[in-house]
């Protein structure tokens, strides 16, 4: 990997955005043209995972390179700790400007973590509140997801989400014309992160239009086709699915409302792939795509995330760096937490970077390039439907999720993609296969004390539902507020008016 000058970084992010609901990983209906030219022209990664399938632990995950049990990223109340170095970090001693526009669900007074500037506040709180508890394991939390976004999904003029959406990519696409501006001698990380299509499921009318309600595809593994897990089966209970029986018409505007919201997002990629392209600096921008994780979407009744089942545990990834690397499909298993090591490396001429802190991700530019790269995911999830910590391997095919809590699940992916078939129980006529298992069973149980891990875990919650009375009492907010200068602004007595309005153009005269 080598170029003349260092290339800019735009790294685009969705949230809830399930691969499996796009075009180019093999939807037959959902319309996202702007993320399939990215990926005709980039590296897709066919089997990329979340470490953490919730927000804020697995953006913890994804801008650290450490999984969720070395950084005490518990759930979406949990503090990410200042003294954790990220890639914003890293490339900012680089000699990168970093910058953030949108989401990423930051907990705790530093709502930076590397990013020398952050254009918009976050769409979530950075208080306590939302915690698990599990002393607690079966109450239903009065903050958690409920199934009224499921049943009352469909058209909406506005939203929350389409403001806040429509906010961060107007500041980033204002952000590349000043680099623009400024020249581009200094090399740019710059972040987008949009909200959608995470629930409530709404989009806007025309996007509402482009599909019709008898075309919706309904889930590929509906409730009661297959046994539920005790997971799942709490999951549901959380957030209120237990209580209902969805009609189809109902999942299919659930579902027709999340495509509607994909196909906002499209557009948003495509208005800042144009803003790339008019500001020139498009050729030596590495553009990267991803979620911090998926959807059930219906699948097995199930809606969210939470589980590491495939719909709500894979992510899109995709690479475009055309000047760098050729277009090529990646089989081999990735997950989140790589991104910080390819990062830096992207930063560094492929040169692996100096870390302040050990690592578990490893760089996805061997992937990249068509070399060999590694082909495995770990997960860790200490939320909601639990009070035990959960864990998941995937190495080839296989995946394993186990719990001490509930029965071990297996699955080979190659063979049974939906998940249908739990292998665990069949395991006693199975020897090569139970002898795999095995193997991956010890490597969960040699790498974790789970006892202390489920008592860090109560530790935290209990202190969080102490600290978020009292600072709520204080009034202490940690929400990010932009800098906003009046005085520097537009047309201000700095200088002539037609100086200033000369130094705005673009291309300059």
């Amino acid at each position: 990997m080598s170029q003349t000058a260092r290339p800019n970084i735009v790294l685009i992010m969705a949230d809830q955005l399930a691969p499996q609901f796009l075009p180019c990983y093999g939807h037959p209906l959902v319309k996202a043209p702007a993320i399939a030219r990215l990926a005709d022209e980039g590296v897709v990664f066919d089997a990329a995972y979340t470490n953490a399938p919730l927000c804020a632990p697995s953006r913890f995950v994804m801008m650290s390179g450490r999984l969720p049990s070395k950084i005490a990223a518990w759930d979406n109340a949990a503090e990410f700790p200042a003294e954790v170095p990220t890639f914003a970090h890293y490339l900012a001693a680089e000699g990168y400007r970093t910058c953030l526009s949108g989401k990423m669900h930051f907990v705790g007074p530093d709502q930076l973590h590397g990013f020398g500037e952050r254009l918009t506040t976050d769409v979530y709180p950075a208080d306590f509140t939302w915690h698990p508890e599990w002393d607690r394991p079966e109450a239903r939390l009065d903050w958690f997801h409920n199934m009224e976004v499921v049943t009352k999904a469909g058209v909406c003029t506005r939203s929350m989400y389409l403001d806040y959406d429509d906010e961060a990519l107007f500041q980033a696409k204002r952000y590349l014309f000043e680099r623009a501006r400024d020249g581009g001698n200094e090399p740019f990380l710059l972040t987008l992160s949009m909200i959608q299509p995470h629930d409530p499921y709404l989009c806007r009318q025309d996007k509402w239009d482009l599909y019709h309600d008898d075309e919706i595809d309904l889930p590929r593994v509906p409730l009661g086709s297959v046994a539920e897990d005790p997971h799942s089966k709490r999951l549901r209970h959380g957030y209120g699915a237990s209580d209902l029986e969805l009609d189809e018409a109902t999942i299919r505007a659930a579902r027709r409302a999340y495509y509607g919201a994909v196909g906002d997002i499209d557009d948003k990629v495509a208005e800042l792939m144009a803003a790339l392209d008019e500001s020139g600096l498009a050729d030596n921008t590495i553009v990267i795509f991803t979620a911090d994780h998926g959807d059930m979407l219906g699948e097995r009744g199930m809606w969210f995330k939470m589980s590491f089942l495939e719909p709500s545990a894979r992510v899109p990834l995709i690479v475009r760096a055309p000047k760098l690397f050729s277009p090529r499909r990646v089989r081999e298993t990735v997950s989140l937490v790589d991104l910080l090591p390819t990062l830096v490396e992207c930063a560094r001429d492929g040169k692996a970077g100096d870390y302040a802190t050990p690592i578990e991700g490893r760089s996805l530019l061997p992937h990249c390039a068509g070399q060999p790269g590694h082909d495995e995911a770990i997960g860790e999830y200490f939320a909601e439907g639990t009070d035990r910590p959960i864990f998941m391997i995937r190495r080839g095919s296989r995946k394993v999720i186990a719990s001490e809590r509930d029965p071990l699940q297996v699955f080979d992916l190659a063979s049974d993609p939906d998940e249908t078939r739990n292998l665990a129980g069949n395991l006693a006529g199975n020897p090569d296969l139970a002898a795999e298992i095995a193997v991956l069973q010890t490597e969960i149980r040699d790498a974790y004390d789970q006892e202390a891990l489920t008592a860090r875990v109560l530790e935290s919650q209990r202190r969080r539902a102490f600290l978020k009375g009292v600072m709520r009492e204080q009034g202490v907010s940690w929400d990010h507020r932009p800098a906003d200068n009046a005085a520097s602004s537009y047309v201000r007595n700095s200088m002539p008016i037609y100086e200033l309005e000369k130094r705005a153009r673009f291309p300059s005269v």
